[in-house]
């Protein structure tokens, strides 16, 4: 063990640790993270002689600590830093993510009994104008968007402030229930926020309101960073009024001198595209509003329970009649212009497409198509007389929106892009999907850009481009060829992958963990959970003083495991 460098061609090594022949062939050695010319030595014997002067307190109840085997706390700190053997090691680890994982239960177990006990809420009534707006629909609610709303219209009506997540699947029309719990609170004379992710976005939820509601004189504004200034001007001066209003935006709106003085409900679109700073200076604005968040991104239910456990959930998990099926095809690489040829054909009848790369411009060190080297190839080749465009996160807003508009308007019949499109582009007219390098993409993400087609009359298909020589990255392309439920497809590649894989947990958010992982630890969260709630359930006094132990230890340190 040492530093590595490589001179020339060669490498050398500074300050090696070579074990002797005596040595014993089993011994674990730490290796830690190194900053400003410490060693790892050195780091060593200081961590030693530190254990060597300290008892580690423990502070998990000892009936827990039995029933699940764990060794103690002091036992399992010792252990990580310097195992006796590979058993040893793993016990630590074991201990010290279940610590981790009922120590993040109990903190959001007692954020929501805290909420729902201190926050008071505002009791909206019901408004007689709700039977009408659901009459005047083009379409009747299915019963899951039915059982959703009916959740949500409860919370108002308490004086408890709502905190709900809503889970749907890509189409399932989500924003439909969000624009009536919003109606609600407008009628009730309060203002109503939705905050989105993007400005395309933004104006598609806009659009969306001006259709349902305009006829019933309900004030709707869009609030985004292309507003002009003087338009911004006077939307803030009527917000700070205190006026009811419907707002929607970007986060623009999260800006200091939007003063939502009247304030009722808070709606957040795709919530993990915001940081938690974000989310928390909107809702800030007025503590006691209920709080909708909203999301397409299918998260596995097993899991959900638990990584949301601080939020009431509803899931709208059926599609609206009309929806037409989308037609799943896998094709090899050396194969794809098969699906362009495809794309031509539906270009023909009339049609539009879709392309996604996972890159934008080529990269040597990556063998994938990237947006730019398919343009080219495409654009001198099969799609020579038709008009295609690229789109990407890099472009500026303004750029992005006006290739939307023209694609919307039909005169560009491709877009050649990246997942930008993945969340609120809808072309009814757009009939083909095609995935290139699809194995580079989880399959929530899949779905998700799956789901920008299929949203008109005509029939529409998804092409999967991959290289399949992996049998687990098979097996995930057939999952999405033989399944269109998006809580499936993420049940699925949970079992298959593992590893924070399926979503790249910092879509969650960096929960603090040093060593746990909630989607490859699922089987201990469910455990600690369970230890979790008994205890806030039951508060006698041994309970109530670790919980406000653990607690007083989380705000002084982010990590969950050792607080002493």
């Amino acid at each position: 063990m040492g530093k590595f460098k490589k001179v020339n061609n060669t490498l050398e090594v500074i300050n090696p640790l070579i074990p002797c022949k005596e040595a014993n062939k089993s011994e674990i050695l730490p290796i830690y993270t190194l900053k400003n010319g410490l060693t790892n030595k050195i780091l060593v014997k200081l961590i030693n002689e530190i254990l060597k002067n300290m008892i580690i307190k423990e502070n998990l109840p000892e009936e827990i600590v039995k029933k699940y085997k764990l060794i103690s706390l002091d036992k399992a700190i010792r252990n990580i830093h310097f195992p006796v053997g590979r058993g040893e090691l793993q016990s630590a680890i074991n201990r010290l993510k279940f610590q981790e994982l009922f120590t993040y239960s109990l903190k959001i177990i007692m954020m929501k009994a805290h909420i729902k006990k201190e926050n008071s809420g505002i009791s909206f009534k019901m408004s007689p104008l709700l039977k009408e707006l659901k009459e005047s629909l083009p379409y009747t609610l299915t019963n899951a968007q039915s059982r959703t709303l009916r959740e949500i219209l409860l919370d108002q009506k308490r004086n408890i402030a709502m905190n709900r997540l809503v889970q749907g699947d890509v189409g399932s029309g989500k924003t439909l229930v969000a624009l009536i719990s919003m109606f609600n609170v407008y009628m009730n004379g309060y203002q109503t926020v939705l905050m989105a992710p993007t400005e395309i976005l933004a104006n598609q939820h806009y659009a969306e309101a001006k259709k349902y509601l305009d006829k019933f004189g309900v004030d709707i504004e869009l609030l985004t960073g292309s507003t002009k200034e003087k338009e911004k001007k006077r939307i803030k001066e009527k917000i700070a009024s205190g006026k009811e209003i419907m707002l929607i935006g970007t986060h623009a709106l999260i800006q200091d001198d939007v003063e939502l003085n009247n304030l009722g409900l808070v709606v957040t679109d795709e919530q993990h595209r915001f940081g938690v700073e974000q989310r928390s200076r909107l809702i800030n604005k007025n503590k006691r509003a209920d709080v909708l968040v909203m999301t397409a991104t299918p998260i596995p239910r097993t899991l959900s329970l638990y990584l949301y456990s601080d939020l009431d959930i509803s899931i709208i998990d059926e599609l609206p009649p009309g929806r037409k099926p989308i037609d799943t095809m896998l094709v090899d690489m050396n194969q794809r212009m098969k699906a362009y040829n495809f794309a031509l054909k539906e270009v023909e009848k009339g049609r539009q497409f879709y392309i996604v790369s996972p890159l934008i411009e080529e990269n040597e060190k990556l063998n994938l198509n990237s947006v730019e080297k398919i343009y080219e190839e495409l654009k001198n080749g099969i799609f020579k007389d038709v008009r295609i465009e690229i789109l990407h996160g890099k472009m500026a807003g303004k750029d992005k929106d006006k290739i939307i508009n023209t694609f919307k308007n039909g005169e560009i019949k491709g877009i050649i892009s990246t997942t930008v499109i993945e969340v609120g582009v809808n072309v009814p007219n757009s009939t083909m999907m095609i995935i290139e390098n699809a194995e580079r993409f989880g399959l929530a993400q899949l779905h998700q850009l799956r789901g920008r087609v299929g949203r008109g009359e005509h029939k529409s298909y998804c092409i999967l481009i991959a290289n399949t020589k992996n049998d687990i990255t098979r097996r995930r392309m057939e999952i999405m060829t033989e399944s269109s439920d998006g809580f499936y497809i993420a049940e699925e590649d949970l079992k298959l992958r593992g590893a924070g894989e399926v979503f790249g947990m910092r879509q969650h958010g960096d929960e603090g963990f040093i060593l746990a992982n909630v989607v490859d630890d699922i089987n201990i969260l469910k455990c600690a959970n369970h230890e979790a709630k008994l205890i806030v359930n039951n508060i006698n006094e041994d309970n109530k003083k670790l919980c406000t132990e653990i607690m007083r230890g989380i705000e002084r340190n982010s990590k969950y495991i050792c607080f002493n």
